[in-house]
């Protein structure tokens, strides 16, 4: 991950929040803060999980 794409990112949520505004329709996000940091906690959790080598097969605990 690069700054550069980190940047294009958040340029295009940014440019796609002001055309929501602009057409007056709600965005597709929590509007408040405690909403959008629980998407951030999602987030940080799956990488944790990820970076830690964790995780368990769905259908293999399920024994299917």
């Amino acid at each position: 991950m690069t700054v550069k794409l980190i940047a294009l990112g958040l340029l295009t949520g940014f440019l796609t929040g002001a055309f929501f505004a602009l057409v007056d329709v709600p965005i597709p996000a929590p509007p408040e803060l405690p909403g959008l940091l629980g998407i951030v906690g999602i987030y940080l959790g799956y990488k944790f999980v990820e970076t830690a080598g964790l995780g368990a097969t769905v259908l293999e605990t399920l024994g299917l």
